[in-house]
């Protein structure tokens, strides 16, 4: 069940969160309720990948239990060995298989295994979970705090990444205890505000960025033009943040709908002065897992500059990997690793760019590493930055069957508002004020979605494969 569908929007939403009404006051009857909503949400596109997730909270929360009763980190361990192996298993056996072959030489038949939706988001919650416990950091929640915090739905599938010891506090809070048509409304704008982006931004860039990626993993025969290139690889740029961050919208409506609150996941990532503030304003939730789960433990920059470096590239590697299994995703990750260690260097020397400098420099990098991300194969990156270096078919030509005025409006659009816009919590939680002019204007563009959904079909979140 996607958030982009007549099925959730129709179905689904409004009957789950009439009967939530009904009984909200009741703790225990509450908490229950939104674990077996979550679960049929999540059931919904494969009924037998839910016993996988029901299993794994199971098996996690007993290993905690098993830690709090004996104090033997072993009981944490081995959970967290198994969460990294069911992980791997899903989503890295074949990669692994195809690694194996290319080095060995020889040809191993692929395994018919399909990757369960969000399973690397709540294998990265029971993780932090985990170590937390490890760490002296968390208690032991009841089993049924510690199922809500898994499957609850808003955020199971993509994020944000939320710790323990920011949602799980809210179960036992009676929602909307203030404000509560403030509350609401503010959350439907916000999942307005998300669902445009997904709906009639993203999925218009995707229009232009998919084929032209498709021609490019063709090779040399595609006779791939510079102009193409380049015209794909920015709608994927703004494609991807619109995507991710519409979802994340979505998400964090949805939990303010029912009572919680979730972190903020983006905040004007591509005005960025350097690779590094980029990771402090893109997918931020997963930003600081990889530096307080990863990065720090591995040495960060407590033990002298040659361990900051080795942490930092470590971290971002292993970030490229579990965002796709592929070296495409390695090599995006590295890239990104060597940024971040010039940007150390560089600022150790006491050195900077102004803003009109750093900004493009940055922008120019996000946009060039980006094509690594998107493409299938080595091949088709190689195809892309060549034809965007100039030695495509026809140069900077434009073919007449690529270009046409509206793609140049939507990405210009596009970059406008992602570069220069308001965020979407700036619009919808700060500087909105109840009125009813905004109220018929969200209600105006709610029916609008409603129906491009319907015209368009309903497409995946891009976020969904990882």
């Amino acid at each position: 069940m996607l958030f982009n569908s007549h099925l959730f929007l129709v179905g689904f939403l409004p009957p789950a969160l009439v009967f939530y009404v009904l009984v909200y006051r009741q703790e225990t009857t509450r908490t229950w309720y939104l674990i077996a909503i979550s679960l049929v949400f999540y059931a919904w596109w494969n009924p037998p990948f839910v016993l996988l997730l029901i299993g794994s909270v199971i098996v996690n929360w007993f290993a905690a239990a098993a830690f709090f009763a004996t104090e033997r980190k072993v009981f944490l361990v081995a959970a967290i060995v198994g969460d990294l192996g069911c992980l791997g298993f899903f989503k890295y056996a074949n990669f692994l298989l195809n690694t194996a072959s290319w080095i060995g030489g020889y040809t191993l038949s692929p395994l018919d295994v399909f990757l369960p939706l969000g399973i690397s988001f709540f294998t990265f919650h029971h993780i932090i979970y985990l170590a937390d416990c490890m760490r002296g950091r968390a208690r032991l929640y009841s089993f049924r705090d510690y199922a809500l915090y898994i499957v609850l739905f808003p955020q199971i599938l993509a994020g944000p990444i939320v710790r323990h010891n920011e949602i799980v506090p809210q179960f036992s809070r009676t929602p909307w205890t203030e404000n509560v048509a403030e509350t609401f409304a503010r959350a439907l704008v916000l999942i307005v505000i998300g669902l445009a982006k997904k709906v009639l931004i993203a999925d218009s860039l995707a229009q232009i960025a998919t084929p032209i990626f498709d021609k490019a993993a063709q090779g040399p025969a595609s006779l791939l033009a510079g102009g193409d290139a380049w015209l794909g690889i920015l709608a994927f740029t703004f494609q991807i943040y619109f995507d991710f961050s519409g979802y994340s919208d979505v998400a964090i409506g949805l939990a303010r709908l029912f009572g919680f609150t979730l972190p903020y996941n983006f905040d004007g990532p591509y005005r960025s002065l350097n690779v590094r503030e980029f990771w402090r304003r893109w997918h931020m939730t997963l930003s600081r897992f990889l530096r307080d789960y990863l990065y720090i433990p591995l040495g960060g920059n407590r033990h002298g500059l040659p361990i900051q470096v080795y942490a930092l590239m470590a971290t971002m590697l292993l970030g490229g990997l579990w965002h796709g299994a592929g070296w495409t995703f390695v090599t995006w990750g590295g890239l990104h690793g060597l940024a971040l260690i010039t940007v150390v260097l560089w600022q150790r020397q006491g050195l900077h760019l102004p803003p009109w400098a750093a900004w493009p420099v940055t922008f120019f990098f996000v946009v060039l590493t980006w094509v690594f991300f998107r493409a299938s194969t080595f091949g088709a990156a190689a195809e892309m930055l060549r034809a965007m270096a100039g030695g495509g078919y026809g140069g900077w030509h434009f073919p007449v069957t690529t270009l046409n005025p509206w793609h140049s409006w939507i990405i210009g659009f596009a970059a406008a508002l992602a570069i220069f816009g308001p965020t979407s919590q700036e619009v919808a939680l700060v500087r909105l004020t109840p009125r009813r002019m905004s109220a018929v204007a969200t209600a105006l563009a709610a029916v609008f979605v409603l129906m491009e959904i319907g015209n368009r079909g309903t497409q995946e979140f891009i976020y969904f494969h990882f």
